[in-house]
């Protein structure tokens, strides 16, 4: 069977993936990262706000999987136990960069105001789109200081657009709590967005699908600012 006929079978057909992975198949394991690589690095990057330890952890999360693939047992969706480890490696990377870092003192004082929020995307931007990933930078910066807890439900929810009960699978948590978690993640978001509304950003207002994704939409139980990184995460696929 060609690569490409092999491929087709596996989105089709998750069972198929498993049982070449669990064969020890590189086609299947090289389908399983090419599918799934810009959802989960688009995942941790969203936890920990860093480019460098995303994509560190990104890698460490499918060499993980590959060893561990024996122990899936199909009692979910292999896209949920994927992001179930990547949820568990991000948090953990946090941990321990925390500890880590905790008795080091900044030359500038505050260390969490010194960490790389303002994010450059890994492209060559044309000039013209340089107030729109200006504008993305910001949204990461807000995402950034949401709590870890909500803001790994929000991502799930409004970027990667899995359900309630994926979610809660992920998180292993219950899906009353998956709900509390978005709604309170969307609240400190919108919160920490109403600044950025306010000062009325040229790069807001210069684009319509920005201006659309901000204005009207940060109501309770909506994405709101998140679209603006979707469209971001989306376009990288």
């Amino acid at each position: 069977m060609s690569e490409l006929a092999q491929g087709l079978s596996w989105g089709r057909d998750e069972a198929a993936l498993v049982t070449g992975l669990q064969a020890g198949s590189d086609e299947a394991f090289d389908y399983l990262v090419t599918y799934y690589h810009a959802s989960v690095h688009n995942l941790v990057y969203g936890i920990l706000g860093d480019p460098a330890d995303a994509a560190d952890v990104t890698q460490d999360v499918f060499i993980r999987v590959y060893r561990g693939i024996h122990g899936f047992r199909g009692s979910s969706s292999l896209k949920t136990w994927l992001y179930r480890v990547a949820v568990r490696q991000a948090l953990n990377h946090r941990r321990w960069c925390w500890r880590h870092h905790r008795h080091q003192v900044s030359i500038d004082g505050d260390e969490e105001q010194n960490r790389p929020l303002d994010l450059t995307d890994a492209k060559a931007t044309p000039f013209e789109e340089c107030a729109a990933h200006e504008m993305q930078a910001k949204v990461r910066k807000a995402l950034a200081s949401v709590p870890a807890k909500f803001r790994s439900a929000v991502i799930l929810r409004d970027l990667e657009g899995l359900a309630y009960e994926e979610i809660a699978e992920v998180l292993e948590i219950s899906t009353g709590t998956v709900k509390s978690r978005i709604l309170r993640g969307r609240r400190i978001l919108k919160e920490n967005l109403e600044p950025l509304l306010r000062s009325g950003v040229a790069a807001i207002r210069k684009n319509s699908w920005a201006a659309s994704a901000f204005q009207g939409e940060l109501a309770e139980g909506d994405s709101g600012g998140l679209k603006v990184l979707s469209m971001e995460s989306r376009g990288a696929r």
